[in-house]
C-alpha cells in the first residue's frame, strides 16, 4: 500500500507555485473545476471523449487528457504527466464506480486530495456498518441473505453505482423474482447478486447532508443539504394506483439522474451537526488522520421524527452541484458564493501557503 513517505517524496519534487487541481471528468467535476479556478488553481480533466463536449461548453478545465478508458489513470505513461503538471486529484464518485480501489491504494503515484484509505471503507458495506455504528448512528436493519427477509426490504449494491440496479422486496420469494427480472433486464449480472446488501426499507423523506471536514482549521462544516431524483420510483406517483396494479411484472429502479436541493426544520440541525462530528471522530480511530475534505451521510427521517443512516461517502457527491453559489448553509457560515468546489480549493489554497500540504493529501 502506497504510503504517506512515498507521496510525500512525490510532494517534495512539485513546483508548489504551480499546483494543478485534477479530477474525472464525470460526477461533480464541473464544481470542483469552478471552485479551483475561483481559487486560482489550473485545472486538469481526464476525460472520456464522448463527454469532452461537457468541459469545452463549460470551459473551466485548462487541460483535458483523453483516454479510452478511465482504468488508464492507473497507467504509468498518465501519472508521470499528472506528476509533471503538478497535480492533485480530487476523487469524487467515479473513482468507486470505474476504477479497483484496490490498485488505487497500491498503484496510483499521485497525491490525493482525502483520505484515500477511507475510500475503502466506503465500498465495504460491513465496514460502513461498523464505521456508523461506532459513531453511534441509528441504521436500518440488514438481513445476511435472501432467506432471512422479512417486512419490505431494499436491495443494493456496493460501491457507487449511482442507485442502479436497487430494487424493492418485502419476501424471499419477491426477492428471487425481481432479482431475475433486473438480470434479464440488464441491471445486473447472475453473480452480482451474492454481493447485494439487503436493508430494511425506513418510510421517510431521503436527506444527504454534506459535510467538509477541515483538517487545517480542526473543524467539520455543514455545507449543503440535497435529495435525489431517481428512475423510475420517482415518477410511480404520477401513476394512478388502477395502471399501477395492471402493470404486472414492473420493477421500480433507483438510478439516480438529478440531486434537488432541500433546507431541513432547524431543529434536525443540531443532530445532523452531531452525527457529522462522530462520524469524523471515529474516522480518526479507523483510518488516521480520518477524513479529509468533503463527507456525505445518506439518511432517512420518518415521522417521529428519527434520522436513519443508511450509507456514507467519503468524499464529495454529486448532490453538492446543487450548492454551487447558493446552498443557505454554506451562505449563513460564509457569505455569498461558497461551494464544496471552492471549499476543496481554498484548503488546498490554505496548506500550500502554510507549507502544510502533507497534512491534507494522501
Amino acid at each position: 500500500m502506497i504510503g504517506k513517505s512515498q507521496i510525500a517524496k512525490i510532494l517534495k519534487d512539485y513546483d508548489k507555485s504551480k499546483i494543478a487541481v485534477c479530477t474525472i471528468g464525470s460526477h461533480s467535476a464541473l464544481n470542483i473545476f469552478k471552485g479551483a479556478k475561483e481559487e486560482g488553481f489550473r485545472t486538469v480533466c481526464l476525460c472520456k471523449k464522448s463527454d469532452e463536449i461537457t468541459y469545452q461548453r463549460f470551459p473551466v478545465a485548462d487541460q483535458i487528457i483523453l483516454l479510452a478508458d478511465f482504468k488508464e489513470i492507473l497507467n504509468e505513461r498518465v501519472q508521470e504527466k499528472l506528476r509533471r503538471l503538478n497535480t492533485i486529484l480530487v476523487p469524487h464518485g467515479s473513482f468507486n464506480a470505474y476504477l479497483d480501489l484496490d490498485e488505487v491504494m497500491n498503484e496510483l503515484y499521485v497525491p490525493i486530495f482525502g483520505n484515500r484509505h477511507l475510500l475503502t471503507w466506503e465500498i465495504d458495506r460491513k465496514k460502513q456498518k461498523t464505521w456508523l455504528q461506532r459513531a453511534g448512528l441509528k441504521l436500518p436493519k440488514t438481513f445476511n441473505k435472501p432467506e432471512e427477509i422479512k417486512g419490505l426490504i431494499i436491495a443494493k449494491f456496493p460501491g457507487a453505482k449511482g442507485g442502479k440496479g436497487y430494487f424493492l422486496a418485502n419476501s424471499p420469494e419477491t426477492f428471487q423474482r425481481k432479482a431475475k427480472d433486473m438480470i434479464q433486464k440488464g441491471f445486473m449480472k447472475k453473480e452480482d447478486v451474492d454481493k447485494i446488501n439487503l436493508q430494511e426499507y425506513i418510510f421517510g423523506v431521503t436527506i444527504y447532508p454534506s459535510y467538509f471536514r477541515s483538517l487545517l482549521r480542526n473543524e467539520v462544516e455543514l455545507l449543503c443539504v440535497d435529495r435525489r431524483y431517481e428512475s423510475t420510483i420517482d415518477n410511480l406517483g404520477r401513476i394512478p394506483a388502477r395502471e399501477q396494479l395492471e402493470m404486472g411484472n414492473f420493477v421500480s429502479t433507483y438510478t439516480i439522474v438529478g440531486n434537488i436541493p432541500i433546507t431541513v426544520r432547524e431543529s434536525l440541525l443540531s443532530e445532523y451537526i452531531r452525527m457529522g462530528d462522530n462520524v469524523v471522530e471515529v474516522s480518526e480511530e479507523i483510518a488516521p488522520p480520518g477524513i479529509i475534505g468533503p463527507f456525505c451521510l445518506e439518511t432517512v427521517v420518518n415521522d417521529v421524527p428519527e434520522i436513519f443512516t443508511f450509507e456514507i461517502s467519503a468524499r464529495i457527491v454529486a448532490g453538492t452541484n446543487v450548492g454551487i453559489g447558493v446552498s443557505p448553509y454554506a451562505y449563513v457560515k460564509y457569505g455569498e458564493g461558497m461551494y464544496m468546489g471552492k471549499r476543496i480549493a481554498q484548503e488546498l489554497k490554505t496548506a500550500i501557503a502554510e507549507r502544510s500540504i502533507d497534512k491534507i493529501v494522501t
